[in-house]
């Protein structure tokens, strides 16, 4: 047991990212490796090279350079600060026009400045989003749902409440509908994450703090180790993911 909670408490130690970089558990956890759509060829059906793009809670900005698309044409906004620090240093040598923004229902550039705005695993706020469209614009977005990871969450902090229970397709779906948006593509779905080892997902679980409040290795050991039991019979443990899409248009 001890052993155990040393190793583990090692990786609670280490529980930090710079950007939004899994990298630490690569090859000790998987997840989407099977969703029903592809957010990148997603985007890259609408991403036209002289179209103005805005990615909503870039993150570090991996995403969005990826793309390639032409600086001069590209914009970007995020609100966590260690991520705010790595836009300003990446993003703006490029000249990306990047500005801080925690607040999605106030997002800092003029009306109808953009043809696309993406935004994964950010937050969003539908009115806001249809002020800063052109006309004909789109909006696409991958997101987290309310159920994403909940059975992990009941496995070492039995009845947690749901930090985001209205994170789904109907209900978002309907927002967009209400703020003015034509539909153009919509779909949800749960799939499975799997850890291989108990470290990675205490690593996993302390930077997805907000599924996991209060989670710490010396208040959940007695679940951690029946965890370790349970890794030990299977090879894995498992939990389910919750994701949906839309691509939303502005008539």
């Amino acid at each position: 047991m001890e052993n155990w909670k040393s190793i583990w408490k090692r990786e609670e130690d280490l529980a930090h990212i710079h950007g939004w970089d899994f990298s630490h558990i690569e090859g000790r956890y998987e997840e989407e490796k099977d969703l029903p759509w592809n957010y990148r060829e997603i985007v890259n059906q609408y991403l036209t090279g002289d179209a103005e793009l805005l990615d909503y809670d870039t993150g570090g900005g991996e995403f969005l350079l990826s793309l390639g698309h032409p600086w001069q044409k590209t914009s970007a906004t995020e609100g966590y600060p260690p991520n705010v620090e790595l836009c300003r240093e990446t993003l703006l040598p490029l000249r990306i026009h990047f500005k801080e923004c925690q607040d999605p229902a106030k997002i800092p550039y003029p009306d109808e400045s953009f043809d696309l705005i993406i935004n994964r695993h950010g937050d969003f706020d539908a009115p806001e989003l249809y002020r800063l469209l052109k006309s004909g614009g789109v909006f696409i977005t991958e997101q987290v749902g309310g159920d994403n990871d909940r059975d992990l969450v009941e496995q070492v902090l039995p009845g947690t409440p749901k930090p985001f229970p209205h994170l789904n397709l109907k209900e978002q779906r309907k927002a967009f509908e209400d703020a003015g948006f034509q539909i153009l593509r919509a779909e949800e779905a749960y799939r499975p994450i799997v850890f291989y080892d108990v470290g990675a997902f205490v690593w996993f679980a302390h930077v997805i703090e907000w599924e996991f409040p209060g989670f710490s290795v010396e208040k959940c050991m007695g679940n951690l180790l029946e965890m370790q039991n349970n890794l030990e019979r299977d090879g894995k443990i498992e939990g389910t993911i919750h994701r949906y899409l839309i691509v939303a248009g502005k008539l």
